[in-house]
Parts: structure tokens; sequence; C-alpha cells
């Protein structure tokens, strides 16, 4: 049994206690978290809590995390996987657009994790029962590099990574409008949106971070780089969105685009880039993924038609 602590600061008061546990923890799922609340794995100030109580800044949160169980309610799948790295602590994976990455209602097969049990017979149990393994997300339609770990030392070390800021995270995107600024970032809070459950917000939550660098401008679009500080669900769409230039393709965030722009069956954007330290030996390791091909064909088609305007 795993035992962990966290004091409450003002950033995080008001937060659901389920909320906060799957951002501070993010290898475990909100529903598996919501389990371990629910059967008093989890007090605020030593006592039970439920999962929808509010954090007060200075409050005391428990964790204990009980020993990984073999995975029960996923198959393994054998799914092809674009492996870009892996060795006995951990692999790193390209995923493609369209795959979801742990199974949920409506996608209880086809997934990142079917393929992953496929892959790794030793995965079943490492980092609770639903998500073996994975250290981080992407959403179903982003594309790109994802970490994987393979034994629970490694899924400690990695996730410490993430949680410290230590990861160096580059995407690159194609959002709707002229970006005005070659160079900026964005520095808004994120949570979730008061009416739409599903979507986030950049006007209340937790502090959130995005760099981002203009690559090329073109008619009606730019193509960006961007270098997320933080991690919070949904950061880079929802941050993008809130200064006027969503991410082309994205009808979550983005709203109605011209017919012109509409070439691209999902949100543009990818996980283009890693940086992070082994988690054995500490050695800086760097992991690179191409430009799939949606946005590079849709690039080169705007390249042929509309001149760039830098």
């Amino acid at each position: 049994m795993q035992h962990v602590e966290f004091e409450i600061n003002s950033s995080c008061q008001k937060m659901r206690l389920d909320v906060f546990l799957s951002e501070a923890r993010p290898e475990f799922s909100r529903s598996y978290l919501q389990r371990l609340i629910e059967d008093r794995h989890v007090a605020v100030n030593g006592g039970a809590a439920r999962a929808n109580y509010k954090l007060r800044a200075g409050d005391r949160v428990e964790l204990s995390i009980p020993d990984p169980v073999p995975l029960a309610t996923a198959a393994a799948e054998d799914i092809a996987l674009q492996i870009v790295y892996e060795d006995e602590a951990f692999l790193v994976v390209d995923k493609p657009a369209g795959m979801v990455v742990h199974p949920a209602p409506g996608h209880a097969g086809g997934t990142l994790v079917n393929a992953l049990l496929h892959h790794c017979s030793g995965l079943p149990g490492i980092g609770g029962v639903e998500r073996p393994g994975i250290v981080h997300r992407l959403d179903k339609e982003t594309s790109g590099l994802l970490v994987v770990a393979k034994t629970d030392a490694a899924l400690r070390s990695l996730s410490a990574q993430f949680k410290d800021r230590r990861i160096e995270k580059e995407y690159v995107a194609l959002v709707r409008g002229r970006v005005k600024d070659l160079r900026g970032s964005i520095s808004s809070p994120i949570g979730r949106h008061k009416v739409h459950r599903k979507k986030m917000s950049a006007d209340a939550g937790r502090e959130a971070l995005t760099y981002y660098e203009v690559v090329e401008r073109f008619a009606g679009y730019c193509y960006l780089r961007l270098f997320p500080k933080t991690g919070r669900t949904h950061q880079i769409r929802v941050h993008l969105a809130s200064i006027g230039h969503p991410v082309l393709g994205d009808k979550l965030y983005g709203g109605k685009s011209p017919a012109r722009l509409r070439k691209i069956s999902r949100h543009a954007l990818h996980a283009r880039k890693l940086k992070l330290r082994h988690p054995s030996s500490s050695r800086l390791m760097v992991f690179d993924s191409p430009l799939p091909e949606d946005m590079a064909l849709f690039l080169n088609k705007r390249e042929e038609t509309a001149a760039p305007c830098l």
C-alpha cells in the first residue's frame, strides 16, 4: 500500500476532491480514484470525505493506493503499435489520431491499453486496474508521443517528472486566424466548464501556462509550435480558443470554420517531441514524431493555393 499526502493551497480551493486527485495523480483514472474515495482510501483532515467535497486552503488530503491487482476488465488485442522506443523500463508510442487511450463506456475495445496488454505481458496491474502503465494523457483525436511505464518503479519516476514539470513537451497545431505575435504565452487558469461538463474553461480553476511560436502564417490559418508548461485537461485547445485562434477541426472548442478550412477531419494537434530522464539511469532522452499525414497534406495543399502572409 502506497501512502501520499497533499497540503491544499489557495490555488486548489473549491476544487472537487476527485478532480484534484485526478490532476495530482494523472496516472490514475478519475473513476478509479472515486472508487478509492468510496472505499475510504482517501481522508481529508483525518476523516472520510465524499468525491464531491470542495477543498479548502489548508486541508490535508491523504491518499492510500492499494497494491496493483491483475487487470480483468480489458482484453489483450493484437493491434499494431508504432513503437518509437522500448526497453525493460518503459516504452514510447506514437499514437494515431482516433485511438482512445484506455477503455471507457462506448470504447471497451480497440484502445491503446488493449494493444499494450497484448504487446507487454507484464503490464496488468501497473498503475491501477484501468490504465496499466499510462503515465499521461492524449485526447482521442490528438496524435503523437505517449509514454508508458512497464514497471511500478518506472511509473513512479516518470509520473514524478511530469508532476514536477521536468519533462519537456512540444506540440504542433494548425489554428484558425492570423496569430499576431510570432512568439508569446497564454497564462490563464483552466477548470471544468460551469454549464457544459464535457468542456473545460479558461476563466477559473488551476493555473496553466502555454508558450507558442508561429512557424508560418497562411491565409486564414497559422502553423504553430506549442510548449505547455502545465498539464491541464485540454490545455492547449482551451488556451488557443481563449485567444481567438482555436485548433482547426476542434468540434468542442472551435465553433464553425470557413468551408475551405474544413479539410481535416479531427482537431489538428500533434504531440511532436518529448524530452525526459530515463527512469532507471537518469540519462536525458529526446523523442520525435514526424508530422502526421493528414496535417502534412493539409499544409501541402494550402501552400499550393494560398501564398504565405508572414
